[in-house]
């Protein structure tokens, strides 16, 4: 009862404060502007740290009121760590500070951490069998260097609307679990409290009916500030005499963000450039080159993390030796290393999935059915007003005839085009409509009915050049195109155009 009192508080703070922020950073003009690798199109405020500090302040009126003599000792130590780091990437936001000074500025916090929160990077744990790795001299050092990857690992991922605020939060719930279950009732407390404030935040950075772009940014102020939070508890809750859980378990819970930010920057290493260097070759980029949308790539990150995230809390209620758990997520990571190593390979296989589960596909620009002989296009036209009869978007109709030879004299399509214009919603309308033409034309099996795809040089990487060679598409760009002539079109909204003979070059739209 009184956690689920705490959540409720927490959420209503952490949505409070971002709203306000959110106000205060619109007009001072503290916004994210659009504009380089940035995928948004609008300015947007990054506030998201607000919501996080809000909710850490928050807790030192709410501890003692809810939980009684509970003490959260470390809260001072994580506070003070998390201001440090909220006020240096809010600076880094505003005026893009050198990766210099802020690697020195999340080090200085990690010492902090260390020296005066007690929490410090120990042992490895048995990384083989019957060998427990113990740090030693080394100890320091390599806290130092986990807090300040965790802290750069959350950075990377946050590349598109709730994705790391997503994956965020399913970490973070398993770490809670696993916190309950071992005892831990102080840090339990807090990863609520952390679990409210992200909450807060996705409702306004998620893409759902109702809000079809995010309000607010995690920013940089954001993802430091939840690095170092993660740092901290998965730190804590793996070393000492009564740990929750193995340091091998701590990589299972945040496995999608460590491998993507390792092997993202081991690619630009087998590349010979700069591994700090920003580039569009994180997974959630190739999703969206591969034309998914921005809620089914977070969607799929989620589901995924969350799988990661059970087998590593599956192998340590199941006491599944530390070794075996730990090779085995290297083999995963060397599998994932592999698949995102050639970009050019992978999308491709992406646009496949994305068609074999049904999933509307960003690069969708309306319908097409087609071949059907010329005498049969009145009848394919009317069954086609029939199903978007009732449809609220604009559209324009049109029906051609390619000179492509056909035994059979079919060869006349129709392409129904919608303006998208990047609307998800929108997309998924085409998409319910497509298979409503399509169930009717069941009994037609030699018509084809399907989304009607454009897709851009830029939003290819088959064009992208691997290390040292050709593209795929410079092996395979030459497409066959046909001429085709206009013998109908009409817009929705527009009037009809009437029917037309005018011929002209058009591509046959590709399978």
């Amino acid at each position: 009862m009184e956690l689920a009192l705490l959540f409720c508080a927490c959420l209503l703070i952490s949505g409070v404060a971002i709203r306000l922020g959110a106000g205060l950073a619109d007009r001072l003009g503290i916004v994210d502007r659009p504009g380089g690798h940035k995928q948004h199109e609008a300015s947007t405020p990054f506030v998201g740290g607000v919501g996080i500090v809000a909710v850490l302040l928050s807790l030192f009126l709410l501890l003692d009121p809810l939980f009684g003599g509970l003490a959260l000792s470390p809260l001072q130590g994580i506070l003070i760590g998390a201001l440090i780091l909220f006020l240096t990437g809010f600076a880094d936001d505003i005026v893009h500070l050198s990766f210099k000074l802020r690697f020195v500025v999340q080090a200085a916090v990690a010492l902090s951490m260390v020296f005066f929160g007690g929490v410090e990077l120990l042992s490895f744990g048995e990384l083989l069998p019957g060998v427990q790795f113990e740090l030693g001299l080394l100890s320091i050092p390599l806290t130092v260097f986990a807090t300040v990857g965790l802290i750069n690992a959350v950075n990377m991922i946050d590349g598109i609307d709730g994705l790391s605020g997503s994956i965020s939060l399913v970490s973070l719930v398993l770490a809670g679990m696993v916190a309950l279950i071992a005892g831990q009732s102080a840090y339990a407390v807090l990863i609520v409290a952390l679990i409210a404030g992200l909450a807060g935040f996705l409702y306004y950075n998620l893409r759902y009916p109702g809000n079809s772009r995010a309000r607010v940014f995690l920013g940089d102020n954001g993802s430091m500030v939840l690095g170092f939070l993660f740092a901290w508890l998965f730190i804590a809750l793996s070393q000492g005499d009564s740990p929750a859980m193995t340091p091998v378990t701590a990589l299972w819970l945040f496995a999608l963000p460590l491998m993507d930010t390792v092997g993202v920057m081991l690619r630009r290493i087998w590349l010979r450039k700069s591994p700090f260097r920003p580039d569009r070759h994180h997974l959630h980029h190739l999703f969206v080159r591969a034309g998914y949308r921005v809620c089914d790539v977070v969607a799929f990150a989620a589901f995924a993390q969350l799988f990661l995230g059970l087998v590593g809390v599956g192998g340590l209620l199941l006491e599944v030796p530390e070794y075996l758990m730990f090779w085995l997520f290297v083999g995963v990571f060397v599998a994932y290393f592999l698949v995102i190593l050639r970009p050019w390979r992978l999308v491709p296989g992406l646009r496949r999935i994305n068609r074999a589960f049904g999933l509307p596909s960003v690069q969708v620009r309306g319908i097409f059915v087609g071949y059907v002989g010329k005498e049969k296009f009145p009848e394919l036209l009317a069954l086609i007003g029939e199903q978007l009869s009732a449809t609220s978007y604009d559209y324009q109709l049109s029906v051609y005839q390619t000179d492509r030879a056909a035994s059979d004299g079919r060869n006349v399509y129709c392409v129904v085009h919608v303006p998208v214009n990047g609307d998800e919603r929108l997309i998924g309308k085409v998409q319910r409509d497509a298979s409503a033409i399509k169930k009717h034309l069941l009994g037609q099996r030699d018509v084809e009915v399907r989304l009607f795809i454009c897709r851009q040089s830029e939003n290819d990487l088959r064009s992208s050049p691997p290390a040292g060679g050709t593209t795929v598409g410079q092996r395979g760009r030459e497409r066959r195109s046909a001429r085709s002539t206009l013998l109908y079109s009409m817009e929705r909204g527009g009037g009809t155009l009437g029917p037309s003979g005018v011929g002209f070059e058009v591509s046959i739209p590709p399978a």
